[in-house]
């Protein structure tokens, strides 16, 4: 998501072209400090994660990316993001435990989702619900450490009940409950389509929750620590946090990635439609990202499931176009992956539904939210940063009657 360079189109610029030369210049004093939309600029210091862009790296509480998403599981890695350290055997089953016995939905949620328009957007649908949420939940407004740990606990366990209600109920299904004793990988996929996955299939999408759970201070976790600066609870924090990632400019990249795929069709298309878009300065969604400068390596690992499902299914054809896209854009552009632009062709042909690209991202991403959350909590100094005033001064005030 976050992807500032998708293409290779012409920069806008945020100066306006009538401000004045102090002001301009002032403008130009913000950009070399830290650049437009807050590039480069330290806003926070966090144990939690951090992005090397130059290299390429993803690290979790110290962790690299490829260790957990090759020994670790959603779970364990949530478990981190929280306590900064790894869990015990004891510590990990109770943990699970204790996701599983919060599965379950107020029923007066259930019934607030079948009120919803069947044509309303399912982000829409999960920014609504999660904020209703809060009606139910006694402890909403108790923000110390173990008060904000339980409702993180919750949130985290009925993200996923969340998402597969909504799909469901929006095609006219009955929700299928949650099984307590299933990791929250399976039973996503249990209760979209009412099968068990396959192993290999759930530990698939389970590592992809891994890659997908945190990435330092990106739009919708900056949004999530700004009001759990205010001291607002965890379920406003989360609401916000939701509604930063419904944006396209954050969320629903992988989305638009998929429909360009299906777009071109063919692999023996793919070069020429990158050639046209390229020149009509389109943007090939999925390419590039704000912060790295090399592959994304979390694309390292999607790139390899979008080929073994697509195997598995009988059916590369998703993967061969996207290669053929990544192949021209690297040579002509010299721009790589990011973590959107395989994940696409990997949950399609996991048969996941397109418009359920993003609420997936945040039942990953509600664990780096409320990392970030806890962590704002306790050692909290309201965000409050400056605008650089750009407008004019010194006008006098006209009678209405004289404009």
């Amino acid at each position: 998501m976050e992807n500032a360079k998708e293409a290779a189109t012409a920069p806008a610029t945020d100066t306006p072209k009538e401000a004045s030369a102090p002001a301009a210049a002032a403008t130009a004093t913000t950009a070399a400090a830290g650049g437009a939309g807050l590039r480069g600029v330290v806003a926070a210091s966090s144990s939690i994660g951090d992005v090397n862009g130059e290299q390429g790296i993803l690290i979790y509480q110290g962790y690299d990316i490829h260790d957990l998403a090759a020994h670790s599981t959603f779970e364990e890695t949530v478990y981190l993001l929280w306590h900064g350290r790894l869990p015990k055997q004891p510590e990990l089953d109770a943990f699970k435990q204790d996701i599983g016995a919060h599965y379950e939905l107020p029923p007066q949620i259930v019934e607030l989702i079948r009120a919803f328009p069947r044509d309303a957007e399912p982000m829409d649908m999960l920014r609504t619900a999660v904020s209703a949420l809060d009606f139910y939940d006694k402890e909403c407004c108790d923000i110390s450490r173990e008060g904000a740990l339980r409702t993180a606990t919750r949130l985290t366990a009925q993200f996923p009940v969340l998402v597969a209600a909504i799909e469901r109920i929006r095609n006219g299904q009955d929700p299928i409950p949650a099984k307590p004793e299933l990791d929250i990988a399976t039973n996503f996929l249990y209760m979209l389509k009412g099968e068990m996955p396959s192993e290999r299939e759930a530990r698939i999408f389970d590592i992809c929750l891994i890659l997908h759970a945190d990435h330092e201070l990106n739009a919708s976790t900056f949004t999530a620590r700004v009001v759990a600066g205010t001291l607002a609870d965890v379920y406003g924090a989360v609401t916000a946090a939701i509604a930063a990632l419904s944006g396209p400019l954050h969320g629903g990249a992988n989305t638009n990635v998929m429909k360009m795929l299906l777009e071109i069709g063919e692999v023996d298309k793919a070069e020429e439609f990158v050639k046209n878009a390229l020149a009509q300065k389109k943007k090939i969604m999925g390419i590039g990202h704000a912060v790295y400068k090399t592959e994304d390596p979390r694309a390292t690992h999607l790139r390899k499931f979008s080929q073994e499902v697509g195997a598995s299914k009988g059916e590369t054809k998703w993967y061969e176009i996207s290669r053929k896209i990544e192949d021209y854009i690297h040579r002509e552009k010299g721009m790589y992956p990011n973590v959107d632009f395989y994940s696409a062709s990997t949950y399609y042909m996991m048969g996941i539904p397109l418009e359920l690209y993003t609420p997936i991202f945040a039942v990953s991403r509600i664990s780096g939210w409320t990392a970030h959350v806890l962590e704002q909590y306790a050692n909290n100094k309201l965000i409050r940063p400056r605008a650089e005033y750009i407008g004019p001064r010194d006008l006098e005030y006209v009678p209405i009657s004289e404009r």
